[in-house]
């Protein structure tokens, strides 16, 4: 649809997206997260113009190949089948680079490496690829890239996105992903940044990706498997909207969004930015991300 959304006469200015809508009301409830959420809004606005113009992917699945997907747990979305621009894709990064060393993310060294890479073409497209596959090979503990410059895979998380996200729209509505029980997302593989509990009590996970969300065993720590609910250490916000998760075998977290408790649904680039305050609480008790 277009700006007649918004119930304005034609040429009115667009809605503004939901994200935007409550990071502008967090950075008045919380002024000392002004930083984070203005760096967030500049990374939405270029995200959220990008995948705009991303095709509607073309992804050939039939029952066969998602059954042999779902019992190998291996990612449904390989590289090749990801409608990419690399002239999109080069901008991306080279712009995602400039807001991060804006907001003193990324120092000027390391703004320095990434745009080199951005800057030659044809190793460039092997970096990326290399990215997107290392989530499989992370999940066998294997390390992809031990000579990745720093914050390479910030940098392509956040640059990737408009692309992967506008998969995970596309592709999975259309499938049952009950069979699903990895930890890591049947999309793209990628891990878990954020966990949502329903009012059903179950808990999804939101890859950090292409932000498509799976069900997952509602105790068990999604980094090690561990299920001791012993072994798990919760707490949560002071008004209780989120909860933080800290395994006490492999000392990972992951927070959660309380659905129970909000009258929304969960916003990653709202709710990542809101549990701050969580995240070092959970760096104070020795806990890791």
């Amino acid at each position: 649809m277009n700006a007649l959304q918004s119930g304005g006469p034609p040429g009115s200015p667009r809605a503004e997206p939901r994200e935007v809508i409550e990071l502008k009301k967090l950075k008045q409830a919380h002024p000392e997260l002004a930083s984070a959420i203005d760096m967030q809004l500049a990374l939405i606005s270029l995200q959220k113009r990008v995948q705009s113009r991303v095709p509607i992917p073309v992804l050939r699945m039939d029952a066969a190949r998602f059954q042999r997907h779902v019992a190998e747990r291996r990612p449904l979305l390989t590289f090749q089948e990801i409608p990419l621009d690399w002239t999109e894709i080069r901008l991306m990064v080279r712009q995602t680079v400039d807001i991060l060393r804006r907001f003193n993310s990324l120092d000027d060294q390391g703004a320095t490496e990434l745009q080199a890479i951005a800057r030659e073409p044809h190793r460039f497209q092997q970096v990326v690829e290399s990215w997107y596959n290392s989530a499989t090979a992370a999940e066998g503990g294997i390390d992809p890239a031990p000579d990745s410059p720093g914050m390479l895979d910030q940098v392509l998380t956040l640059a990737m996105r408009p692309f992967l996200a506008r998969c995970a729209e596309a592709i999975l509505p259309q499938l049952d992903l009950r069979a699903w029980d990895a930890p890591r997302c049947p999309l793209c593989a990628g891990a878990p940044e954020l966990a949502v509990i329903t009012r059903a009590a179950d808990r999804m996970l939101i890859c950090g990706r292409c932000t498509g969300a799976w069900h997952f065993d509602p105790l068990a720590c999604p980094f090690c498997g561990n299920a001791d609910r012993t072994m798990i250490t919760s707490f949560a916000s002071r008004d209780g909207q989120y909860r933080l998760y800290g395994c006490d075998l492999c000392h990972r977290y992951l927070k959660a969004f309380d659905g129970r408790r909000s009258s929304r649904g969960a916003l990653l680039a709202v709710d990542t930015i809101a549990t701050l305050p969580l995240d070092a609480a959970a760096i104070q008790k020795g806990y890791q991300s």
